[in-house]
Formats: C-alpha cells, sequence, structure tokens
C-alpha cells in the first residue's frame, strides 16, 4: 500500500521560500498499538477493524460509508464541499487566528533555545575545566569548545540528524507535547470529516505525524493530475495543524513541515496556479481547517483526549463518533 505523505504548504508572506529549507515532516500512517476497544452496542466494527490494520483505505472508506449509512458514523465524511474564494487575513484575524500574517514565517524558537543551550553550556564547562592543573587546563577547554562547532557542522552535513537532536530537546517545552496532541489531532479530524481516512498516527519525538493512504490520490499526485477539487481538500488537510496552533497559541511552530507538503500538491496540480493563487489558497484554507475545528469543537477535544492516552485509530474515530 503506498502512502500519501502529507503536511502542508502555499506562502501567506516573502517569507515563505524559506520554509522549503525545512526538513519534510511526514504524516505517516502507522496504526497504533492501543488495545481494540470493545464495538459500540449493536455496532460491527469489524470490518473497520480489519481495514485498519490491513491499511487498505479502500476497504476502510466501504466499511465508514457502510457505517454512516447504518446511522453511527455520522460524523465521517460528514462536512459539504466548499469551494475554494478569495480570502483575506482580516477574516482569519476575525474567525480568532493569533497573529495570522506570520503564519507562514518559520518559527526559531526551539532552534534557537537548542543553540543557546549548547553554546552556553559548553562555554561554561570550558571556563570550569580550564582550572584544571598542567596540560589538563588547556586541552580540555578546547575539546569543549569544540563541541559547538561540531554540532554546526552536523546541521550542515546531516541537517536531519540535528533537526531530531532539537525535537528531543523541544520536548523540554512545557507546551510541547500539548501542541503536538492539538496538532496531529487537527489533521486527523479535519481528513475524517472530508472523507479521507486516517490509518494511523505517531506522536512520537521527531515522527509526528499523521498520513494518509489513498490510491486515488496517490496516482493523481505522481501523475501529476490532481486537480482543483482534490487539491482543495488536501490543503484544508495540510493546514488544519497550522489553523489549531494558531487558534490557540500566539506563535505557530510547527508549520514548516506542512507548508512544504501542500507545495508539493501545489506543483503536482493542474491546472498550474501562481503565487498569488497559492498564497490564497493557503489563506483559504487554514480559514476553512479553523471554522471546521471550532464548529466541531467537542469531536476535537474528544479526539485530543483520546491520542493523549495513545488511543488506536479505531479508538479515536470512536471517540469522534460518540462526542456530543
Amino acid at each position: 500500500m503506498s502512502i500519501i505523505s502529507v503536511t502542508s504548504i502555499a506562502p501567506l508572506s516573502k517569507n515563505y521560500l524559506n520554509c522549503l529549507e525545512v526538513p519534510q515532516r511526514r504524516w505517516r500512517i502507522k496504526a497504533s498499538s492501543s488495545t481494540v476497544p470493545s464495538p459500540s452496542p449493536g455496532v460491527d466494527l469489524k470490518t473497520l477493524e480489519a481495514a485498519i490494520s490491513k491499511k487498505d483505505s479502500d476497504s476502510a472508506k466501504e466499511a465508514l460509508d457502510k457505517l454512516r449509512e447504518d446511522g453511527w458514523a455520522k460524523n465521517w465524511s460528514s462536512h459539504p464541499y466548499v469551494s475554494r474564494r478569495m480570502t483575506s487575513l482580516r477574516e482569519l484575524t476575525t474567525l480568532g487566528i493569533k497573529n495570522a500574517e506570520n503564519l507562514a514565517v518559520p518559527s526559531v524558537r526551539n532552534d534557537a533555545a537548542f543553540l543557546a543551550t549548547v553554546v552556553g553550556t559548553t562555554s561554561v564547562l570550558a571556563i570550569i575545566t580550564g582550572q584544571l592543573p598542567g596540560d589538563w587546563g588547556f586541552f580540555v577547554p578546547y575539546l569543549i569548545g569544540s563541541i559547538s562547532l561540531v554540532v554546526l557542522g552536523v546541521g550542515s552535513v546531516a541537517p536531519g540528524l540535528l533537526q531530531a537532536g532539537i525535537g528531543a530537546f523541544s520536548s523540554f517545552f512545557p507546551d510541547y507535547q500539548e501542541r503536538i496532541v492539538s496538532h496531529e489531532a487537527a489533521h486527523f479530524l479535519v481528513a475524517y470529516l472530508l472523507g479521507l481516512p486516517i490509518l494511523g498516527y505517531s506522536l512520537d519525538i521527531g515522527k509526528e505525524h499523521v498520513n494518509l493512504v489513498d490510491e486515488r490520490l496517490q496516482k493523481l499526485i505522481y501523475s501529476g493530475k490532481l486537480d482543483a477539487k482534490e487539491l482543495d481538500r488536501l490543503a484544508v488537510v495540510s493546514m488544519a495543524g497550522l489553523a489549531a496552533e494558531g487558534l490557540k497559541y500566539d506563535k505557530v511552530v510547527g508549520q514548516s513541515a506542512d507548508l512544504f507538503s501542500l507545495q508539493r500538491f501545489i506543483n503536482r496540480s493542474q491546472p498550474p496556479i501562481g503565487k498569488q493563487q497559492q498564497e490564497n489558497l493557503t489563506r483559504w484554507a487554514v480559514l476553512f481547517a479553523a471554522s471546521i475545528l471550532k464548529n466541531n469543537k467537542a469531536a476535537y477535544e474528544a479526539l485530543i483526549a483520546a491520542m493523549s492516552n495513545k488511543a488506536s485509530v479505531l479508538e479515536c474515530i470512536e471517540a469522534i463518533e460518540k462526542a456530543v
């Protein structure tokens, strides 16, 4: 089963191109190892469970469509399609997005904190070890001081490795785990409501993602034939995490990978769209995703709670459907 990597993109400012230098974070489909929940009374979830375990998106869609017909999966593919329209930054602000004009500006909070910690720590240690007797007082500070240069060298040669280190370091921020869960839950919920099945997710440090597995979309992306409707759907799902952070925090820190993914979809769409259209697509997708999250607050909060407890995909779907 091929995997569609999703994360989002399209500029909101001139700084947008800087986003393309950031390593891509993927939305991978990876089923949780949590135990499968007991079926809801009178509902047979075995077919859906089997489809999820096999990573079979077509079967998962069929199972969810059947459950919707039976009156259980009422939220599945429930959001009406709204075509793209011109969207302004003012609309984002009115909806509740904080600092809408800076949504596409990459955050350097985690990077700066990591580098400052490395430089500060090694500097202090170098000064302390400089008091060692004899040659030790020369060589040890020299070796410790070179650590900062090594870190910069690793960042130049293997940026992915440095990002992994920064990701691990970022976990010390008080809001880190909360941001991850709310960000990935937004991708999950919006995709589900738009009719794109999620077969797995991960909240592991450096591997945070929700991926879409869809053979038809995969073929359209690889062939460069995504039409406007499919591009719009993927754009909204891609920007859902950014929208969720924008609604809650003054500064978005997880947007770079999302923006990178959307640009990939834009590059694979037909007919091609220009820069201004790309900027508008991003604004509209953020607005649409944020509206979905606000209008489905109960389901969103239930999903966040489930994912925080490392619930399986099936448990997450049940949480969405049981939310009032």
